[in-house]
């Protein structure tokens, strides 16, 4: 007779012929709840941007439309979604320190304000 074999913890066990137990899936909640949380994801809600780096923008001739916007946001879901919580954003020639809880653009510098300076305080970086 041929058998198959499994090693278990204490030796080896006889395969049974039986079938896995059909499991249901998980209950998907309320109706839309699944759609809601995936537009959630997707979409960047909304930045503030704080005086410090309104002026540091103004000052360093930085200007950002609604698309850098909605890339920055995206770039702040993907640091928030690995933990992160004061996150360097490089996008454009641009480093934005960004507190991401509060989806809050600390300050900004151009590439030239970029050189010989040391970022501290942060846990994460991301490169657009």
């Amino acid at each position: 007779m041929n058998q198959d074999w499994l090693f278990g913890v204490r030796g080896p066990l006889p395969v049974t012929g039986s079938a896995p137990r059909k499991t249901n899936p998980p209950s998907a909640g309320e109706p839309g709840a699944f759609q809601a949380e995936l537009d959630k994801q997707l979409k960047p809600s909304h930045i503030v941007v704080s005086n410090h780096a309104k002026q540091r923008l103004e000052k360093r001739n930085i200007r950002l439309n609604d698309v850098d916007l909605q890339r920055i946001g995206l770039a702040i879901n993907q640091v928030a979604a690995k933990g992160g919580k004061e996150s360097l954003i490089l996008f454009k020639n641009t480093a934005f320190v960004v507190n991401v809880p509060n989806r809050t653009i600390i300050t900004a510098f151009d590439q030239q304000s970029m050189k010989d300076n040391v970022f501290t305080n942060i846990d994460s970086a991301m490169i657009l």
